[in-house]
């Protein structure tokens, strides 16, 4: 992946309407730091890459410039921006205390919706700014009366509805600590995520909504409970409507009604700048899944200039975003409300057997601005014949996506069938930032198959195999220089030498992330795809060892190798391989099982493209096995670039993986 790229575009597809980038907020931002921070080379504010270059320049003067133009209301001031330029441990804003949830509460008109609540059934239901801040206060002084205070942990069992958003929220207001799943993860992968954090209480719902289909988890979220030892209550939510069992050994439970209908004034704590906000979970490729902490002040300055000045929300807008709880686009999108604008839950699959277009749908009737996707979602639109022009998108300005590198061929999709005047803002960010890299903004052009520019504040750059900057080849996406919202650590890590292995082992002081890019010499940025081997299903990460733990298990396995690879076209292929034991076959009852089996014992995402049977797998000398060199091998690369066969246990092997990759894109090329 060292090669140098041709650039096919030297023309933009889209570019932006003068009048109304002149007029957008982050237009008004650079106007604003020219004026008041003595921002130099701004004279144009809708020159985004000065504004940029300004950005990543004055590193301090920018992050000041978002907190005083966003009116950052602290408890007590900060002593200086950047106390300390390190990475890791750069310590921002040291002195000042504030609290997210007041920010995400402030702004919200009081009669006006705060959160729109929507499911694949076409149904929803509103709840305003002041039902909102009542619910979040009721739920806050039941946290604090079953014991929960600054620093306890509060985790969530829950689809994509207004109970998460309230509950994190609440648990944000009192300066405990966050984090959440979705219930499609079986009991075992949340336990896996949630008993490292010992916590206080856990809400849980009884179902959720997918492809027509009620689920049913009250016997998950039961199994759930009895995995986490440290709980002092269960708060259980009545979302699907099932009755909830009665049992003598579910310990202390609270129905949500009660929880959430106390008449309350909200009290909320001030905290310092990095004091914990939320964990989320890394994919656990090589065990149990990583807790990356982010602290509040990161966290509101970071998605305020995401929200604020690239996406351009404000009041009146209205996002709707497909996500699930357990991948970072929930907390983005539940910050959609620190702008004044109001946020929409969505439970229930993309794309439902029984109404595949119902999100157009929605976004027509609910008038929503700006709508998120994946580059999968659009593929699959497109390749179903879908046509989303005939509900009336006319309140559509953006459609935002991100997950996994967008092709080309989506760009015209939308232009012809969505709307020829919305922006389509492809773009790249992680779990590990809860934000992005990479995207658009309202001054951007936007060039087919690629993300218009590296994002405000983010010192972004391609580096080769010396660790050098370089511009028009492919090389390892890396930030020379200190983000608000990095981690704080990772949970666990007392040393940090964990949270120093994933981003610093290559390149000391850099931060490392594991994706190809190519900046280009218009200034815009392609992605090639994760550069290690986590899977990486539309945007949502998940971890190998996840599947291979489950298909283990069967008697019929004795071993197996999950890789997830990105395609030429945009696609991503998930294979299984599989080790069989002496005198089975894979037949297609086999391959039901295992099916079943990853389906239950991980999660519907973790269900594999294709199931292969191999004679064996190839590991290191010293028993790991070699995912990244398969991956490679998968996509094409030719084996003597990927590794040495001196290193492998067993060589012969590698030419099987090498003879598939070379089939498979021969195929995709000819298809092509």
């Amino acid at each position: 992946m060292t090669t140098p790229r041709p650039e096919p575009y030297t023309e933009p597809f889209f570019t932006p309407d003068p009048k109304s980038a002149a007029h957008s907020r982050i237009a008004d931002f650079a106007r604003w730091a020219a004026r008041h921070r003595g921002a130099e080379g701004l004279q144009e504010p809708t020159d985004y890459r000065a504004l940029y270059q300004w950005s990543v320049t004055d590193l301090e003067g920018f992050w000041a410039a978002v907190w005083e133009y966003f009116d950052i209301d602290a408890t007590t001031e900060y002593e200086r921006v950047l106390a300390e330029e390190t990475m890791p441990g750069a310590r921002w804003f040291p002195g000042a205390t504030l609290n997210y949830a007041h920010h995400a509460l402030r702004n919200l008109q009081p009669d006006a919706p705060a959160i729109t609540a929507l499911d694949e059934t076409g149904a929803g239901y509103e709840i305003t700014g002041r039902e909102l801040r009542a619910q979040v206060a009721s739920v806050a002084a039941s946290l604090r009366d079953l014991g929960v205070g600054q620093g306890d942990r509060v985790v969530g069992y829950l689809p994509n509805t207004p109970h998460a958003v309230i509950a994190f929220l609440a648990t944000a207001s009192l300066g405990a600590v966050w984090s959440v799943c979705g219930q499609d993860y079986a009991p075992k992968a949340a336990a896996d995520r949630f008993a490292q954090l010992e916590p206080k209480v856990l809400i849980t719902a009884d179902g959720y909504l997918f492809n027509d289909t009620t689920h049913d988890r009250r016997a998950a979220s039961l199994e759930l409970t009895a995995a986490l030892p440290t709980l002092k209550a269960t708060v259980l939510v009545d979302h699907v409507g099932l009755a909830w069992p009665e049992s003598e050994d579910s310990g202390l439970t609270v129905p949500w009604e009660d929880a959430a209908s106390r008449a309350e004034y909200l009290t909320i704590a001030p905290v310092p700048f990095d004091h914990p906000l939320w964990v989320v979970f890394s994919s656990g490729t090589t065990g149990l899944p990583k807790g990356i902490v982010h602290g509040h002040g990161g966290v509101l300055l970071e998605h305020l200039k995401t929200l604020g000045l690239h996406t351009d929300l404000g009041t009146g807008d209205r996002l709707l975003w497909y996500t699930t709880t357990h991948w970072m686009m929930w907390n983005l999108v539940v910050s959609t409300l620190l702008t004044g604008a109001t946020t929409c839950t969505y439970d229930g699959s993309p794309i439902p057997q029984a109404r595949p277009d119902v999100l157009w749908e929605l976004a027509a009737r609910h008038k929503v601005t700006v709508f998120g996707t994946s580059p999968q979602y659009l593929l699959t639109m497109a390749k179903l014949g879908i046509e989303p022009s005939v509900h009336d998108l006319s309140a559509i300005r953006v459609v935002g996506c991100t997950g996994s590198a967008l092709p080309a061929s989506a760009y015209p999709w939308v232009r012809d069938h969505v709307g020829a005047d919305v922006q389509l803002a492809s773009t790249s960010g992680g779990t590990d930032i809860v934000s992005g890299f990479a995207g658009s903004a309202s001054t951007t052009s936007v060039w087919a198959g690629e993300l218009s520019a590296p994002s405000l504040g983010v010192a972004l750059a391609a580096y080769d195999a010396t660790g050098t900057p370089v511009i028009h080849q492919v090389g390892e996406l890396v930030v020379t220089r200190p983000m608000p919202s990095m981690p704080l650590y990772f949970w666990n890590d007392p040393d940090g030498s964990r949270y120093r292995d994933a981003y610093f082992g290559a390149y000391p002081g850099v931060w490392r992330h594991g994706d190809w890019i190519t900046l280009t010499s218009h200034g815009s940025v392609i992605v090639h795809g994760r550069s290690d081997a986590t899977l990486n299903r539309n945007g949502v990460r998940l971890g190998s060892a996840d599947i291979h733990d489950v298909v283990e298990r069967l008697p019929e396995i004795t071993e197996a190798l999950v890789i997830g690879a990105e395609e030429p076209d945009g696609g991503y292929w998930m294979p299984l391989f599989v080790v069989l034991a002496d005198g089975v076959a894979l037949d297609d009852s086999l391959r039901v099982r295992i099916r079943d089996a990853i389906r239950t014992g991980a999660s519907p995402r973790h269900v594999p493209d294709e199931i292969l049977a191999v004679r064996a797998l190839p590991h290191t000398k010293t028993g790991k096995k070699l995912e990244v060199p398969v991956k490679r091998l998968l996509q094409g690369a030719p084996a003597e670039q990927v590794l040495n066969p001196e290193a492998v246990d067993n060589p012969d092997l590698i030419a099987y993986f090498a003879r598939l990759g070379a089939e498979r894109n021969k195929r995709s090329a000819h298809d092509t």
